[in-house]
């Protein structure tokens, strides 16, 4: 406990200058999205599949790079440098001294770019809207909110398996006491979020500690693929920064995604 604690003072202290300071927002998550690329993919080579490690990482750098200065590519641009890293990709397997699950290497590298870099780069989206501000921290006191009264909840009155296959440690008693918190701590935060009517707040808050475990559980399950424990330890008593960034991978993208189009 003592280990978590100063893990979450840190990344408390990260998470406010990154929310206030737009540059430090730029730096944050582009270094989070770095090591959690490097630890996924560290993670998959467990399992004995080759990589293009070097590869995904760079693309996985430069997506949320180029969100924060803002290079908005044409349709036609994007779409060529889509099929521009595909051939990358290719041209790299074909260069392999020997096959070694080459279906597999690269589709795990495109997975492990699409699921870090592009959907935690949303957070820096979210902090280019208007009331930027505002909203990035609504989405993180929400999101984490339910990770921490998963884990409190859990540890006091857990018995019942949540999802046993994928995370012995997970009950649920845990996963309501975190969908609870994360309501709660919503609601009462929801006054400072202008635009948005009563009910979609209340909506908005719903999806958010539902999906936010989700991401918890979806980490979990390519853990348990991969036979660790945690994704890393840069984080001593919550793991690495995977395992710190998991519930927000999924609601960052769900939570632009509603402000900006689905209103």
């Amino acid at each position: 406990m003592g280990k978590r604690t100063i893990s979450s003072i840190i990344l408390s202290v990260l998470a406010f200058f990154a929310v206030v300071y737009y540059p430090v927002c730029g730096i944050v998550v582009t270094a989070f999205i770095v090591i959690a690329l490097y630890e996924f993919f560290y993670m998959v080579e467990k399992k004995g599949v080759r990589l293009f490690k070097l590869f995904g990482i760079c693309i996985g750098g430069l997506i949320p790079i180029s969100i924060y200065y803002k290079f908005n590519l044409e349709e036609g641009l994007q779409f060529l440098f889509v099929v521009f890293g595909l051939f990358i990709l290719f041209l790299l397997e074909l260069l392999k001294r020997e096959n070694h699950q080459p279906i597999i290497s690269i589709s795990a590298t495109i997975f492990g770019i699409i699921y870090i870099s592009w959907c935690f780069s949303f957070l820096i989206r979210i902090r280019q809207l208007p009331q930027g501000v505002v909203l990035l921290s609504f989405l993180l006191l929400v999101t984490k909110s339910s990770d921490v009264g998963a884990y409190f909840w859990g540890v006091r009155y857990g018995k019942t398996y949540l999802a046993r296959r994928v995370s012995p440690k997970k009950s649920l008693e845990g996963a309501i006491g975190g969908f609870l918190t994360s309501f709660f701590i919503g609601i009462i935060f929801s006054i400072f979020v202008k635009g948005l009517l009563y009910w979609e707040k209340i909506f908005i808050i719903i999806v958010i500690a539902i999906i936010s475990q989700l991401g918890d559980l979806f980490e979990s399950l390519i853990k348990r693929d991969c036979q660790v424990k945690d994704s890393g330890k840069l984080f001593p008593g919550m793991g690495g920064v995977l395992d710190v960034i998991d519930s927000l991978i999924f609601t960052a993208p769900t939570f632009y995604l509603y402000i900006t189009m689905m209103r």
